[in-house]
Parts: C-alpha cells; structure tokens; sequence
C-alpha cells in the first residue's frame, strides 16, 4: 500500500512540475492599475471573455509596437486569436478608470512570471477616436505619453512606477501598455479604458 502511495505521490510530482513548467512558460504579466480589459474579465466584472479569464497574464505578442507587433484591430489581444474578445469594443461599454488629464498616476503591472525587460511604454488614443470600434495605430498617439526603460532588469512580481497622464483629453480614452521582453521576440499587451 505504500509503494502505491509512494508512486502516486511521485506521479502527482511529476505532473504538477510539468503543469508549472509549461504554465511558466506561458504565464507572465498584465496591468492592474489602470484596471486592463484581461483583468476585468479574469475578475468576472466584464462577462463572456473566453479564455482570457483564466489567463489574464498571457496577452503575449510580437515586439516592436508600434512599427511591427499585432496587426491593426487586434492590438488588445496581442495578436492572439485565442484572446480576441478583448478586441470586441462591446460597443464602447467597456467599464473605465476614473482618472485626471495632466496627473500624476502610478502604473502597476502584476507578474507571474519574470522577464529581462527593455522598457514598458504607455500609448493613448487620439482625441475624437471612436470607441465602438476595434482600435488601430490611426486610433493612437504613436508616441508614447510615458517610457520607463528597464535596462535589462527582470521585474519583481509587482511593479509600480509613477507617470504623468497627457493633458488636455476628456472623455474616455484607451490606455495601450505594452511590456517589451529583452530576451524574447516578444511583449505582453494590455489594454484599459479609461475616463477623463
């Protein structure tokens, strides 16, 4: 009877490495302040999200935003198909951050797990973009409002950094964050609505 135990014991071992070996790989980072659409919906604030409620860490896709990464209208999810309700504008219902142009603001990132980083870089929409539609680079001020090179750094598990929001905008808004990985030929994406 020991030597079952013994073996299930070891077998569970087994498994639950291999389930964290390949979670690691992909599980790694998404913004909570502001609130991102991935988190809203992995709290269950925001329904029918698919698969990102389970997986709001994993809005993974190509780096070099804004001249190379996801195609135009697919920005939210990274690129990542399995991810594509977070490209759904619903209408321009998403629920929104309540924040002041021209303030300060402290941005926070939450990991599971930790890259050598480049840079996080902060991107808005233009004024008069619409909302109800999928977000594109036309939607957006290419350069972005705030940079904080990383210089290489592997981030802790949470990561707060102070930034100043642009002045001058009103009405709601989208927040493009993007955390560009130094040792992969990725970034991670985050998007959140916010209220000016």
């Amino acid at each position: 009877m020991r030597k079952k135990i013994s073996a299930a014991v070891i077998g569970f071992g087994v498994v639950g490495a291999s389930v964290l070996a390949t979670g690691g790989a992909s599980s790694h980072g998404y913004t909570d302040s502001p609130v991102s659409r991935q988190v809203l919906c992995a709290k269950g604030t925001v329904k029918n999200c698919g698969e990102i409620q389970w997986e709001p860490q994993s809005v993974e896709g190509p780096k070099g935003f804004p001249a190379r990464g996801p195609a135009d209208g697919k920005i939210c999810a990274g690129g990542n198909s399995r991810f594509a309700q977070l490209d759904d504008p619903r209408g321009g219902n998403w629920p929104a951050t309540k924040v002041s142009a021209g303030s300060s603001y402290t941005f926070t990132w939450r990991f599971t797990a930790s890259h050598a980083t480049t840079d996080f870089r902060y991107y808005i929409t233009k004024d008069g973009w619409n909302p109800s539609k999928p977000l594109t680079r036309a939607d957006l001020n290419l350069t972005p409002f705030l940079t904080v090179p990383y210089n290489g750094q592997r981030p802790p598990y949470t990561l707060s950094h102070p930034g100043t929001l642009p002045s001058g905008k009103t009405g709601k808004h989208l927040i493009v964050a993007v955390w560009t990985v130094a040792d992969t030929a990725n970034a991670f994406y985050a998007c959140s609505d916010v209220e000016f």
